[in-house]
């Protein structure tokens, strides 16, 4: 490899450098190898880092200088997605359906040149992880057929969020706006989107500078809250709550 970033240590425990130590080009790549145990993944995120790589290279490991955030009281929804989400009868879910929304995640989009992020061995982390009750699925259903969703990683009061799809026109943003609403009735104030998009632009995430995305990361990851499955805390949200204008 031919970049002049640093190679991790084979003990999954071995420490990350520091992010500030990112290149500028590729921005934010900081480090290459190690693994995708959940011991690994569990202390990228709660550093600011994350795995991001396609099949045929090593594993690498970024920081980026600017960190896609969205603020749960500004998940944006256009006023006709928001009357069409609100008129479909869809209903949103937690951890009932996580491998079908990673592997939903996973197949290829159209227009999409290169091979997908999220390869055989990222799904079998995210399975682990999910497994210890540190990864969570948001799933939007009509009826019983699964439409969309999204997946990501919690700890302490916060969700780092990895992949979104729709299978149907706007079950992604529904399943954001869900999340959102979960979020801010728990007490969690921010949900990560790692690097922004032209969809989450469109949904209102915000790009905050890598020392600012970190503060507030320590501010709320060692916050108490037990890993486990959210099936039950979840419950369902109706497309109708999710959609519901919100006090200003």
């Amino acid at each position: 490899m031919n970049v002049p970033i640093p190679e991790l240590g084979a003990d999954p425990a071995s420490p990350f450098p520091a992010p500030a130590s990112a290149l500028r080009e590729p921005d934010g790549l900081l480090a290459y190898g190690g693994d995708l145990s959940p011991t690994r993944f569990l202390n990228a995120y709660r550093r600011g880092i994350f795995p991001w790589f396609t099949e045929g290279d090593p594993i690498l490991w970024w920081s980026p200088s600017r960190r896609a955030v969205f603020r749960t009281d500004g998940v944006h929804l256009a006023s006709r997605l928001r009357r069409q989400l609100r008129n479909s009868g869809w209903t949103v879910r937690a951890d009932t359906a996580f491998a079908e929304v990673v592997a939903g995640c996973a197949a290829p989009r159209a227009g999409q040149s290169r091979g997908t992020w999220i390869t055989a061995g990222m799904q079998a982390a995210y399975l682990a992880l999910h497994r210890l009750g540190h990864a969570h699925s948001i799933e939007v259903f009509d009826g019983g057929r699964l439409v969309g969703g999204l997946f990501g990683l919690s700890f302490g009061h916060m969700v780092c969020g990895d992949s979104m799809y729709s299978a149907e026109s706007g079950a992604s943003s529904l399943a954001l706006a869900a999340l959102a609403l979960r979020m801010q009735a728990w007490g969690w104030p921010l949900l990560d989107a790692q690097v922004p998009n032209a969809h989450t632009r469109r949904l209102g995430v915000d790009t905050w500078p890598r020392q600012a995305y970190l503060e507030a990361l320590a501010s709320l990851r060692d916050r108490p809250a037990e890993p486990g499955s959210w099936r039950d805390r979840f419950g369902e949200v109706t497309a109708a709550d999710a959609c519901a204008p919100r006090p200003a």
